[in-house]
């Protein structure tokens, strides 16, 4: 094993894993572009077309006589695209998730029409029914405060590109918040309204954290996805 702070070899080329973007790699954390459709973790229907399945097949490839393995920080739903961190010890797991709440956490995502006011700030308590789905209540007793934060970047004739600036980590948190608004995101089965476009149009676009080990900032970006360009012609 290589001691702290000494360089690190990428695995070959050819066990990059599929559908996983490395953005940046080291002996504590693994960053990764993640592409839509693809869970974060396991489900009692799929277990192996996983982010997390295929960078623990990965970093085992990387040396054959490793025992290394990832461990979860967090999760982006299936269908939402973007940047995902992994720790790859115990140690480094509980640091970025003790300390998850303070990390700066930005998205993009494409709504239906155009929104009068072209930024602002979402405030509201979310409770989960029985059904799964996530609404807004007035109640602080039953709810979950959230916030979300937004800004207006772009526009069409029929849809806004928006940044958003994720305040809280809610279920569904900016899908409902920007549905209740009156414009759902894009291709949204659950909160949105029938639209042609199949994929999600929501993505993770920077995170910045802390490093487990240095304690150094580190930011991540990733571009606008493709399928938001071809949304917004």
């Amino acid at each position: 094993m290589q001691k702290k702070g000494s360089s690190f070899k990428m695995p070959p080329k050819k066990y990059q894993p599929k559908g996983l973007t490395i953005l940046y790699e080291d002996h504590d954390i693994i960053v990764v572009d993640k592409i839509n459709g693809l869970l974060t973790i396991a489900t009692d229907r799929e277990k192996e077309r996983t982010a997390y399945f295929l960078l623990n097949d990965y970093v085992k490839k990387g040396n054959q006589r490793s025992r290394s393995r990832v461990f979860i920080v967090h999760r982006l739903d299936r269908d939402t695209s973007g940047i995902l961190v992994f720790a790859k010890d115990e140690k480094s797991k509980r640091y970025l998730q003790d300390n998850w709440a303070t990390f700066n956490k930005k998205y993009l995502t494409i709504v239906h029409g155009s929104l009068n006011e072209k930024e602002g700030v979402i405030e509201s308590y979310l409770l989960e029914n029985k059904a799964f789905r996530v609404y807004s209540v007035d109640d602080p007793e039953k709810g979950k405060f959230s916030k979300t934060g937004y800004k207006t970047i772009k526009e069409s004739n029929n849809y806004s590109l928006l940044e958003i600036n994720l305040f809280t980590g809610r279920k569904n948190q900016i899908r409902v918040h920007l549905s209740e608004k009156g414009h759902p995101v894009v291709g949204d089965k659950i909160y949105g309204k029938a639209d042609k476009e199949k994929k999600l149009a929501l993505h993770s676009s920077s995170l910045t954290i802390l490093h487990p080990f240095s304690k150094k900032e580190m930011t991540f970006e990733t571009g606008v996805p493709f399928y938001f360009k071809k949304l917004l012609k």
